[in-house]
């Protein structure tokens, strides 16, 4: 687990895992996001714990990929408070196997998670799932022969049971009150069980009381590369300026991005001394 972070965690509304889901990258990010995806929620997933679990790759190939993983979509780091009443801040990296845009994470960061984008359509199956009323339909005739029913019936009388079903009828519960005390002989099983259904509707639920308004979470985007918080529209891609080698218009920014990046020369330079 990470301590303290950059514990993944990972974004809500991703499609289901594919084999494909990382082919549109270069095949180091490629690599580096598939493990991601593997980790559980929660595991550390910065440079120096990310290249020690992948030998193939050093920090610097590692941060390089984490950078472009965020300007693809994929991932933001941002620092939010622990929760559970507790004032202490962490630093973690929401992961998304579904690559999302810049509106989609200011939205998902302001405490509105958005619904999924649109994605390429799945290849159709065969045969569409059924529903859970119209399995416990069918399952009438093997809990007792003479309530077995067509596909055509199934079908007619899915609504009836979907209403069990919404009631918070089990499965099992549904054919034991269905076939409790049938007739010797039924001639249409069909019209039997349409009344059973209607005659032996269980009760609706309590309703219960609605959910209080939950306050938004305070959450800080920050740079994936130097770790500069700042805000979503500010980190486009989630990289500061000076990551993405642009220049501030204005002389006062741009003479903090040249001290920045003199700073930074320095530092290497003292490193590799």
């Amino acid at each position: 687990m990470a301590a303290p972070g950059y514990g993944k965690r990972s974004a809500p509304g991703e499609a289901p895992r594919r084999w494909d889901d990382f082919t549109q990258l270069p095949a180091r990010e490629a690599s580096i996001a598939t493990h991601i995806d593997r980790l559980p929620d929660g595991a550390a997933i910065d440079t120096k714990t990310l290249s020690k679990q992948l030998p193939a790759y050093g920090q610097q190939a590692v941060r390089t990929a984490l950078n472009a993983l965020s300007a693809a979509g994929h991932l933001r780091r941002v620092r939010e408070p622990v929760g559970d009443g507790r004032t202490q801040w962490v630093f973690r990296t929401y992961f998304s196997r579904t690559a999302r845009s810049d509106a989609w994470w200011t939205r998902f960061l302001a405490g509105d998670v958005p619904e999924t984008e649109p994605q390429a359509p799945a290849p159709q199956a065969r045969q569409p799932k059924r529903s859970d009323a119209y399995e416990a339909l069918a399952a009438l005739g093997r809990a007792d022969a003479r309530l077995t029913l067509s596909a055509a019936e199934c079908k007619a009388l899915e609504p009836l049971a979907a209403e069990w079903l919404a009631r918070g009828v089990r499965p099992a519960d549904f054919a034991t009150t269905l076939t409790a005390g049938l007739p010797d002989v039924i001639h249409s099983p069909g019209a039997f069980t349409r009344k059973r259904l209607v005659d032996k509707l269980p009760p609706e639920p309590p309703l219960a009381a609605p959910p209080g308004p939950q306050p938004p979470p305070r959450r800080i985007m920050e740079c994936t590369d130097c770790g500069t918080p700042g805000r979503p529209e500010a980190l486009p891609g989630g990289l500061c300026r000076p990551c993405r080698g642009e220049v501030p218009d204005d002389p006062a920014p741009a003479a903090d991005w040249i001290h920045t990046q003199v700073d930074r020369l320095r530092a290497a330079a003292r490193q590799a001394r």
